[in-house]
């Protein structure tokens, strides 16, 4: 790499949560979705906001974006009109009166202790002390009839001023007199905690869209439900790195392509819904890719898709032109398919993995410094080849509770001292797209995942492969409700969004 060019480096990261709402009864059944809102979602943006000069690109899952939408919408309506709010956990914030049964009250002091011990209940001595009570009180639940409701309040407004984006703990003066008060909390005290709430689920996607109007970061997105699309195409595809697998009876899922385009093109009008405008790239779901996927993507109108680097070194080893290269020499570079123009972009699994779990037991200087000093070895050891360039990828919201303060040092100086060196770019994957070709050529891309390369995460055991048969039963049972042709608008919408989340 030449003294005047500069060393291209993508930081994505992938916001997901599963679909956790009944859409029978409309009730979430886990709180992951606002929790990580409030915490992760709102504290990624903030960082961008306050270094403008930082680049990075965003991958959101369609259904996340929807449950973020629905929460902030239940939350206003209670605040409004006092319509009830569909999370049993979120909804006790605004309740008058707090649970009187023992079994009620243990349900909510055990979703109150859902946390990391670590850094979000011992980092706060009023909400450790609280927790060392219904720890007490798990173990001995008869005297849970001599426990006041404050106890209740307090440990309630507790794990959601500990779930809290550290931007927010920083930033908001209310916030900080909820801290300060430290106990004796109202239902006065809970209404402005959900009225917070309220204002970050319902600015926090608008966030993102205007930092991706500026230019300053890229926004992608994954098929509608998060679905493992090499499977749906072909259920042998899972025998490509890993021959021995044993597959489920189920020899094809049922209309498999059909169904891949329904996710592919639902995930692309949920996210213009959203942002307004077509992304140009796809991290599908766990970086699952294969030959009929990319060809899928590519036919999508996606210009570039992600995957993981095991994913490209399985291919490489049956790839006469590559095979046998150092590393360095192969991972930095986007490929193609033969025939193709998407461009395929391979995770960097060792840098990546070290932001996901080990770097959140070091100090943050130390670690960005450890960081940046590989991102150094890489640009040395690629200096013949000005257009390389390293993909970070991981998820943005799962590492950084096991890091200090949410990771609020490590993500500054991360984006700080990236964005200021002189011998490192952050880009986008978008800005990394060249003409097809100068891409190099993959003949063939061995089926397979981030998790190891393969698919035996979804696939391969009694439990999982019994999973795929009642899916494929599922999708059967949906052909056979549709074509009969009895049920009314209301019910296909259920039944088509039922089907998806399958």
């Amino acid at each position: 790499m030449s003294a005047k060019s500069r060393l291209k480096v993508v930081l994505c990261w992938h916001m997901h949560q599963p679909f956790y709402r009944d859409l029978i009864s409309g009730e979430y059944q886990l709180p992951w979705t606002y929790l990580h809102a409030i915490k992760d979602y709102v504290d990624m943006v903030a960082h961008l906001e306050a270094v403008p000069d930082a680049r990075a690109v965003f991958n959101f899952a369609p259904t996340l974006l929807e449950q973020i939408a629905d929460y902030a919408e239940q939350v206003q309506g209670s605040l409004k009109d006092s319509t009830p709010i569909r999370d049993p956990l979120l909804a006790q914030l605004d309740k008058p009166v707090l649970p009187a049964s023992v079994d009620a009250r243990l349900t909510l002091i055990r979703h109150c202790l859902r946390a990391n011990r670590l850094r979000l209940i011992d980092r706060f001595p009023n909400y450790r002390r609280l927790a060392d009570m219904a720890g007490w009180l798990e173990q001995n639940p008869e005297s849970m009839l001599y426990v006041g409701e404050q106890f209740l309040a307090d440990i309630l407004v507790w794990y959601h001023l500990a779930w809290l984006g550290e931007t927010v703990r920083r930033e908001d003066v209310r916030i900080q007199q909820l801290m300060d008060k430290g106990n004796g909390y109202t239902l006065h005290d809970r209404r402005v905690l959900l009225e917070i709430i309220g204002e970050l689920l319902s600015g926090v996607i608008e966030r993102y869209r205007v930092l991706a109007e500026r230019g300053q970061i890229e926004l992608s997105v994954t098929p509608y439900a998060h679905p493992i699309i090499p499977l749906l195409l072909d259920m042998q595809s899972a025998k490509e790195a890993w021959p021995g697998v044993s597959l489920p009876l189920l020899a094809q899922y049922p209309a498999g392509a059909e169904r891949t385009r329904w996710h592919i093109q639902e995930g692309l009008n949920t996210f213009r819904r959203f942002f307004g405008f077509t992304p140009k790239g796809c991290w599908p779901s766990e970086g699952s890719v294969s030959d009929a996927t990319l060809k899928m993507l590519e036919e999508g109108g996606f210009r570039w898709a992600a995957s993981g680097e095991s994913v490209l070194g399985n291919s490489v080893a049956q790839t006469a032109a590559l095979h046998g290269l150092p590393r360095e020499q192969y991972l930095y570079r986007p490929y193609r398919r033969d025939k193709g123009k998407l461009a395929s972009f391979f995770r960097d699994d060792g840098l990546s993995d070290l932001i996901g779990f080990a770097y959140a037991s070091w100090h943050a200087d130390d670690a960005v410094s450890n960081f940046i000093h590989h991102l150094e070895n890489i640009a040395h050891a690629c200096q013949d080849r000005p257009d390389s360039v390293v993909s970070i990828v991981l998820d943005g919201e799962n590492a950084w509770e096991y890091y200090p303060e949410n990771g609020y040092y490590f993500l500054r100086a991360l984006y700080e001292r990236l964005a200021a060196h002189p011998g490192i770019e952050l880009t986008t994957f978008s800005d990394c797209l060249v003409a097809p070709e100068k891409m190099t050529v993959l003949p063939h891309v061995v089926a397979g995942s981030w998790v190891y390369g393969t698919f035996s995460t979804w696939i391969g055991d009694p439990d999982k492969n019994r999973a795929w048969d009642m899916l494929g039963d599922a999708k059967r049972a949906y052909d056979r409700a549709i074509d009969c042709g009895k049920l009314n608008d209301k019910q296909l919408v259920v039944a088509e969004r039922q089907m998806a989340i399958c």
